[in-house]
């Protein structure tokens, strides 16, 4: 059998010849790395694993998820716990999907100078900048359309030199737009009504009793369930 072709990564500065098919993520357990945070899904869908790296040679800085992104040979690799986001409190029962209330929350999007720096670092391909642009002027539609894919990574936001929290826009958008703009559910609303009323409390503690045990049921349960056409 053909030895398993290697590459040459760097880890925090420390030098390792791990298999060039591992993920990064992968490869800092190959390393010897026992990863507690940071690790989530690992499967591109929470955003916890957001790394920077470089390529040797190459001064760029790039962004991804470590469990997405496969090693390449001579890469440098850093993690950090997390990109730093600004998170505005407000009560959304208090607040209206109208232009102002992003002018107050988050003034930022509108030092926006079009560099479009977000985009190119999502780690979903999304057009961060271009819903950035239906936030600032209050169509939070489609702000909440273009950005659903976000898993609030903050990588966008790690290259933005204007300090917009993009993620925490989008959520204010998406929030707005389900709360507001979007047509109730008639179904789902009856149904917190029941949850409210205790009607479903029995069947809410025979499941948490099933996720304490032998999972095999709650599994099976799941995996048979009627799907709503």
């Amino acid at each position: 059998m053909a030895d398993k072709e290697m590459a040459t990564i760097y880890i925090f500065g420390k030098k390792y010849d791990v298999p060039a098919e591992l993920t990064i993520m992968n490869a800092m357990e190959y390393a010897g790395y026992q990863l507690k945070r940071g690790c989530g899904c690992r499967n591109g869908f929470c955003g916890a694993c957001a790394t920077i790296y470089r390529i040797k040679g190459t001064n760029q800085l790039q962004t991804c998820l470590a469990c997405s992104k496969k090693v390449e040979n001579d890469m440098y690799i850093a993690t950090l716990p997390f990109f730093p986001l600004v998170k505005q409190i407000y009560n959304i029962n208090e607040i209206k999907p109208e232009q102002s209330v992003m002018m107050q929350l988050y003034p930022e999007i509108y030092s926006c100078v079009g560099c479009n720096a977000c985009t190119r670092a999502c780690t979903q391909d999304l057009s961060v900048m271009q819903y950035i642009a239906y936030a600032q002027r209050g169509e939070f539609e489609k702000c909440a359309e273009l950005s659903f894919d976000c898993v609030m990574c903050g990588c966008c936001s790690s290259r933005c030199p204007a300090g917009i929290s993009h993620p925490q826009v989008a959520e204010l958008a998406r929030r707005l737009n389900g709360k507001y703009l979007q047509p109730q559910t008639q179904h789902l609303l009856d149904r917190v009504a029941e949850i409210d009323a205790g009607k479903c409390e029995e069947a809410i503690q025979k499941f948490i009793a099933m996720s304490t045990g032998d999972k095999a049921e709650i599994k099976n349960l799941y995996n048979n369930r009627d799907i709503e056409k």
